[in-house]
């Protein structure tokens, strides 16, 4: 790492993302090289290299970044609001998630082979804004169901949590695909990330 402020490691890292951000809006994860991401940015492909060693750890810095807006806005959502019904607060959810699109999309296609061609202390670092965004919703249950019992809080983490990692795929859909399906006699349903996000919430809820 270069010497310099915080400051700017911060800054210089945020360029970087920033570039690989943009590259993913008409580029896919595998099309994408650190070439590319490089002539996003103001400095050299080597300078890149002082921050990040692979475009994993990239992506994995943007999907991070992702993850802590996301719980940013959860925690916003909780000091403006005292008290939510069932469905309110499935409505919130959904609508928290309708915002992060790119969460979903990154998590559904790329997450494997992020950590995998990540070093050890990108992936810490990253596993840590993840398990701030789970403790963020456990907070959102103690708060709005304190009549939930621990097991109930649990039961709706590990289903919720695995449950986002396939929004992204069912809620976007390419020409091609839809076209496979019906020739495949599919009975392929469209629903948006809110429809569905909010269907999976109600139903952990309960009645």
């Amino acid at each position: 790492m270069p010497k310099g402020s915080p400051e700017l490691t911060q800054a210089r890292k945020e360029e970087i993302i920033n570039a690989c951000e943009k590259l993913y809006q008409t580029m896919g994860f595998k099309e994408i090289t650190m070439k590319d991401i490089s002539a996003a940015t103001s400095f050299t492909r080597t300078s890149i290299y002082n921050y990040f060693q692979t475009k994993e750890e990239i992506f994995l810095a943007l999907l991070k970044r992702e993850y802590e807006l996301w719980s940013g806005s959860l925690r916003e959502m909780m000091e403006r609001t005292a008290t939510m019904t069932k469905d309110e607060f499935a409505a919130m959810l959904a609508h928290s998630l309708e915002a992060r699109a790119q969460l979903l999309k990154i998590m559904s296609m790329n997450h494997y082979d992020m950590e995998t061609g990540s070093r050890r202390a990108h992936l810490a670092a990253f596993k840590a804004a993840y398990g701030e965004s789970i403790r963020t919703v456990e907070a959102c249950l103690d708060k709005y169901f304190p009549e939930m019992t621990a097991a109930q809080k649990r039961d709706f983490i590990y289903t919720f949590f695995p449950f986002m990692f396939g929004i992204y795929p069912y809620t976007f859909v390419t020409e091609k695909q839809r076209m496979a399906m019906e020739e495949a006699g599919v009975n392929y349903v469209f629903m948006t990330i809110y429809e569905i996000t909010y269907n999976c919430v109600r139903k952990l809820l309960g009645e």
